[in-house]
């Protein structure tokens, strides 16, 4: 069974950051959000800690300080969290989510297209089982 990723707001920045550099310092990852956020050093540690609790990364020593990476894809937390909206909002089903993205959204024409050739392609993929 896969493991349910949710995220919060602050640490799906978190991750992104991590995602994009592959590895990063407390430093690092304060310096990245202090643009968008204005957190002290010791929140972005303790968010840091929480998340390694929670699986999602992990640290290495360097010196004396914590190197964090990813220990999740970000396909796998994107899976697991629409997953979890879906079932929470939706009563699990994608037709009723993609229902509601395509009438309570302004999709212009370029990316209905673009919805029109994933379906097109995952049918192919499919052999229109």
């Amino acid at each position: 069974m896969t493991r349910a990723h949710q995220l919060g707001e602050l640490q799906l920045a978190i991750m992104r950051i991590l995602w994009s550099a592959d590895e990063a310092t407390v430093a690092t990852v304060h310096r990245e959000l202090r643009p968008e956020r204005e957190l002290a050093h010791t929140t972005v540690a303790t968010m840091l800690s929480k998340m390694e609790k929670k699986g999602v990364v992990a640290h290495r020593s360097e010196g004396r300080q914590f190197v964090y990476r990813a220990t999740v894809s970000q396909a796998q937390v994107n899976r697991s969290m629409v997953s979890d909206l879906t079932q929470r909002l939706f009563e699990g089903s994608p037709a009723a989510l993609v229902s509601h993205l395509l009438t309570r959204s302004d999709i212009d024409a370029g990316e209905l297209r673009r919805i029109r050739e994933m379906i097109e392609d995952s049918e192919k993929g499919r052999g229109n089982r």
